[in-house]
């Protein structure tokens, strides 16, 4: 079996030999082999746990939860690695999403122009695509009401505009996780509720006359018969459509109606 020495363990994951001292006498990282002359070995197995801590204290769990964690008789390696995994791509588009605004508030000191562009708005569209959508909405639902919306969304600066699609994102994901529960759940209501703020954020007074009932209720079918709304959401799963569908229905009959 190959073992590392503390010193080589420490250099191998970037981290002080007090560190590993420390987690010894805590319990939390014991060494395979302590020699006659009491020095710490590690092997593949406690290689593998430090990475499991590491991961845990960059999700900012305090040792004692490491701990409780690592010693639980249920604790799956696979799905630990999975769940780091999610959690850190999370973090990922959060912190790039603070780049973007940290570079547009930048750009509005300096001030450069912050306004979005028609490129800007209908960014992640194949510009033909962006163009045929445009083209859609304006025979369903009138060339004012889709300026409207447009004109509402052209008054954000790029930081507004690059939160609310990271929102978007966030909304979408925590439906999703939602999704084996029963759609008329609170919690479930209470992730839509957020949808339907954010859903507003795009809508103009003028659609459909108002009637945010009918609208909501409209966007919800629409999900379900044109998967392109959905699928540039990142989600193809049919059956999550269909769950935020009778998510979406159950909240316009409950709540808007």
């Amino acid at each position: 079996m190959r073992t590392y020495s503390v010193n080589k363990l420490a250099k191998l994951a970037g981290v002080s030999v007090r560190t590993l001292h420390h987690y010894d006498r805590f319990g939390l990282l014991k060494p395979s082999i302590r020699t006659e002359a009491r020095y710490r070995l590690y092997g593949e197995k406690e290689l593998l746990r430090l990475q499991q801590i590491l991961f845990y204290k960059e999700l900012d769990f305090s040792l004692e939860e490491i701990r409780r964690v690592l010693e639980d008789p249920d604790f799956n390696l696979i799905r630990a690695l999975e769940s780091h995994k999610s959690a850190l791509q999370d973090r990922r588009d959060r912190l790039s999403s603070l780049l973007e605004t940290i570079d547009n508030t930048i750009s509005r000191i300096k001030g450069e122009k912050t306004m979005l562009t028609d490129e800007e708005l209908y960014a992640g569209f194949p510009k033909e695509q962006a163009e045929a959508y445009r083209q859609e909405a304006v025979e369903k639902y009138g060339a004012k009401v889709v300026e409207e919306s447009e004109s509402k969304l052209r008054n954000l600066t790029k930081e507004q505009w690059a939160q609310a699609r990271q929102e978007g994102l966030d909304i979408n994901r925590t439906l999703a996780s939602l999704m084996h529960r029963d759609p008329t759940e609170e919690e479930v209501q209470n992730a839509v509720a957020r949808h339907f703020a954010h859903i507003r954020l795009f809508w103009g007074n003028s659609v459909a006359n108002g009637n945010l009932y009918e609208a909501y209720k409209g966007l919800a079918q629409l999900y379900v018969d044109d998967p392109r709304y959905t699928t540039h959401n990142g989600n193809h799963n049919p059956e999550y459509v269909q769950f935020l569908s009778r998510a979406m229905k159950h909240f316009a009959e409950t709540r808007l109606k």
